[in-house]
């Protein structure tokens, strides 16, 4: 996919501003310019000069396919996964927009908690509470990825509550990325 691919947009469809982490509506007919489609999303930008998330689910609407990180998902949702595995492989699926890496492998997850959820009577039904970090307190995607985690989380069969805390202390530095990631970026 080229940075420069302009799609016109299908149908109405609800996206993810960025970096505000708002739900705004992307209306037909609008042009789009396709800037990165990684872990499931489509980064769009307005003519105008907005930044969106769009969900893979909603492929259609920009003339693509539903990405292969959607498909493995529903997938894993059919084979009845643990919810914990479940969890893990959707935030390998979050990305910053500005960096090519998954969250996870940054080393951004500090914490991902998983209980059982207070206000279901449903057995299983859970709540996920993660404290993340940004690799530099300044980054204005915090609010995006918050909302990208909640978003990719709750597809999750019996996930009912997900909460995303940022957290500065200690401070993310490139040791606590994955080691195959920071061999393949020579650090």
């Amino acid at each position: 996919m080229s940075s420069q691919e302009v799609v016109t947009l299908k149908r109405e469809c609800v996206a993810t501003e960025i970096p505000s982490g708002k739900q705004i509506i992307l209306y037909p007919g609008t042009d789009l310019r396709l800037t990165q489609a990684l872990g499931g999303t489509f980064t769009v930008t307005t003519m105008m000069g907005q930044m969106a998330s769009i969900l893979g689910k909603d492929a259609d609407a920009i003339g693509k396919e539903i990405p292969e990180e959607v498909k493995k998902t529903e997938e894993a949702i059919k084979e009845d996964k643990p919810v914990e595995d479940l969890i893990w492989t959707q935030l390998r699926t979050c990305y910053d927009p500005e960096i090519p890496h998954n969250i996870v492998d940054l080393g951004l997850i500090y914490e991902c908690k998983i209980s059982d959820f207070p206000l279901s009577s449903e057995p299983g039904d859970t709540q996920v509470n993660i404290r993340m970090t940004l690799t530099a307190p300044g980054c204005g995607m915090g609010e995006w990825l918050k909302q990208d985690i909640r978003n990719k989380l709750m597809v999750v069969p019996k996930v009912k509550e997900v909460s995303v805390e940022l957290v500065f202390d200690p401070p993310w530095n490139p040791s606590k990325m994955h080691p195959a990631l920071r061999r393949s970026l020579n650090m």
